[in-house]
């Protein structure tokens, strides 16, 4: 295929989509990305390279300078990226902090949910837990996603009528302890996130949708959103909140612009650099802060870390704030395993492959 050819691709495609009045991002124009990798990341989703993807977005400097949709994605669709929206759990308790409910990250979690004494296996360890362990996915509850027979796997939770009471319940890890960080082993643990989403319920005595989408969505404009819920209808804070790749972009932004959205402060920016501080190694060559991961990615201009969001079936969220840039590729690959792999090759090869070095 002929340079000139990708070139008339990314030009029509590009500015083709008009963003309505109320998506905040400024209009796509013309802008310093290098358009021959987006073109041929066209063709190779096309070709069905990365399965069930959906979108792709970039922001740069909050201007929105590239969006394509594919298969079931649009502009109005409504992407459930599972765990990636984990970190809206960590917004929402940044505002909660902010606003005096809670003194900090540090509070006892259990403390809030004193009202559900007694707790079955409760152990000096469980009392212990922080709301700081349970962000930084080491808290001693005895809970591994990875782990189908751990009693705390998150598909045994949705099998329950009531989360909060089963979760509240759960043993805690033998011979849990803290390193010399103050930190327990990391294990992933969806629990972890929606019992956070319950303590900021019962801090702020609000439901925790509803504070979450009057203290993050709406003052971003976010109006559409699907939330799920257990069947005694608690709000599940561990993923799974539905919003369009354009939102998506929005939070991403939030976090890239330091917490702050067209000069209003939604949450502070020392929260914000709280949150992408790395607390735990999650593998090798993978980290966690509070609900979001980081990990080195290929650029044009050499590896660089990155802080993503990050859900099965294959979507991310990216966050460079030193390029001033978030990227969404969203993704309903569900039921394939390395999901993850394969987005972080399409990133490297031909996303990340298309942005300007840093001192350009």
């Amino acid at each position: 295929m002929r340079l000139t050819y990708l070139l008339a691709v990314v030009a029509a495609v590009a500015p083709a989509i008009a963003l309505a009045a109320s998506d905040d991002f400024a209009q796509v124009s013309p802008s310093d990305l290098n358009p021959v990798p987006l073109a041929v990341l066209e063709r190779a989703v096309v070709r069905g390279d990365y399965p069930s993807t959906t979108s792709v977005l970039i922001v740069r400097s909050g201007k929105l300078v590239y969006e394509h949709y594919f298969g079931a994605g649009s502009v109005e669709f409504l992407n459930n990226t599972r765990s990636a929206t984990k970190f809206m759990t960590t917004l929402a308790l940044g505002a909660a902090i902010s606003d005096g409910a809670i003194p900090s990250e540090h509070a006892l979690a259990f403390a809030y949910l004193a009202d559900l004494k007694p707790f079955k296996n409760d152990t000096p360890s469980k009392e212990a837990i922080t709301l700081q362990d349970m962000l930084s996915m080491s808290s001693a509850l005895a809970c591994d996603d990875g782990d189908d027979d751990s009693p705390g796997n998150e598909d045994k939770m949705h099998a329950q009528q009531n989360w909060t009471r089963w979760a509240v319940d759960l043993p805690t890890m033998q011979g849990y302890a803290r390193d010399s960080s103050g930190f327990g082993p990391f294990r992933y643990c969806t629990t972890n996130a929606f019992l956070t989403g319950q303590v900021i319920q019962k801090a702020t005595h609000v439901p925790v949708d509803r504070y979450t989408e009057q203290k993050i969505l709406r003052p971003l404009g976010i109006s559409k959103r699907h939330w799920s819920y257990s069947p005694s209808r608690e709000t599940m804070t561990g993923g799974g909140l539905e919003l369009r790749s354009r939102d998506l972009a929005k939070l991403a932004w939030l976090v890239a612009s330091d917490g702050s959205w067209q000069g209003k402060q939604i949450v502070p920016k020392s929260w914000i650099d709280a949150a992408l501080t790395v607390r735990r190694a999650s593998r090798p060559n993978q980290n966690y802060g509070y609900f979001i991961f980081e990990g080195g990615y290929k650029t044009a201009c050499g590896e660089i870390p990155v802080w993503y969001m990050a859900g099965t079936g294959g979507s991310q969220i990216l966050v460079l704030r030193e390029l001033r840039t978030v990227v969404v590729v969203t993704r309903m690959a569900y039921k394939l395993r390395g999901t993850s792999i394969q987005t972080a090759d399409m990133l490297e090869k031909y996303i990340l492959a298309a942005l300007p070095c840093a001192n350009n």
